[in-house]
């Protein structure tokens, strides 16, 4: 897709038509131009360029001036018109998100789970949601989630907001983020890389994130699998800070008492169980 091409995609994302856009950008060219002139440069037809033309004054993107013998058409300088566009909607989405987030926190049943399809909208909406944090984000994420969030933890840090959780991997940057053991027989066991997330105790997003575009998660504000996931985190920190915190032959006898906790837990057979030890 060339430029102008690229431009247009943009203007008719913010409303116009493509026959404004090939308008505008003509006259962006070549001005001042006359209806028939600009219908020739544009592409516009001849039968619409007037129309065009009354919609453009309208939006006071385009201005006619009128030597009472024919009419030529000049376009407002771009800075200008970007200036009122980005007022423009600013104020719009200043009015939306006031009367939007009014109705949205009116008291209603918050237990709702909604799906989430694919990785990368999976992460799309988490970033928008760490984006708003203001107190506390609690993660349960793997090496390469984490990478893709990178810039959104770093800003939530930078603005106060506090980091807590279990990584999943080997390159981790955070000092709060508290390595998992055991990833080998983590991966032996689950195959799959999952991702639970917790931000202001508000907002709980849980999923399968290792499939790519069938990935699935879901979204909730439920108070209960808000708790439930929260300690799920902190359970995860226990186990993984006290193993931590042990010499070999308590590491040891620690890790083989979670096992056999863990494998009656599951009812692993004799092979199974095989398969998931080192």
């Amino acid at each position: 897709m060339d430029t102008a091409s690229h431009i247009t995609e943009h203007m008719k994302a913010l409303g116009f038509s493509a026959y404004e856009c090939k308008a505008y950008l003509a006259l962006l060219e070549e001005y001042p131009l006359n209806g028939y002139a600009l219908s020739k440069a544009s592409g516009v037809p001849r039968s619409r360029i007037y129309e065009v033309l009354k919609s453009l004054i309208d939006k006071q993107m385009v201005f006619e001036q009128d030597d009472g013998k024919s009419k030529t058409y000049t376009p407002m300088d771009p800075e200008i018109f970007i200036k009122k566009l980005q007022s423009r909607f600013q104020g719009i989405f200043q009015d939306l998100t006031e009367y939007a987030g009014n109705l949205y926190r009116q008291p209603k049943q918050e237990n709702r789970l909604m799906v989430i399809q694919g990785r990368d909208n999976i992460l799309s909406f988490l970033a928008v949601l760490i984006k708003g944090a203001q107190q506390r984000i609690a993660v349960s994420i793997w090496d390469e989630e984490l990478n893709a969030l990178t810039n959104e933890l770093d800003a939530a840090l930078a603005r106060g907001v506090m980091l807590r959780g279990i990584y999943f991997g080997s390159d981790n940057v955070y000092k709060d983020l508290v390595p998992h053991r055991r990833l080998q027989r983590y991966m032996a066991e689950k195959k799959e890389r999952f991702l639970s997330a917790i931000v202001d105790h508000s907002h709980a997003v849980s999923g399968v994130v290792s499939r790519g575009v069938n990935s699935t998660a879901t979204w909730t504000r439920d108070e209960g699998f808000i708790e439930v996931s929260e300690d799920y985190i902190a359970h995860d920190l226990i186990v993984n800070l006290y193993s931590a915190s042990l010499d070999r032959a308590g590491y040891k006898k620690f890790e083989t008492f979670a096992d056999n906790v863990h494998d009656h837990f599951f009812h692993y057979s004799q092979k199974e169980l095989n398969a998931l030890k080192p």
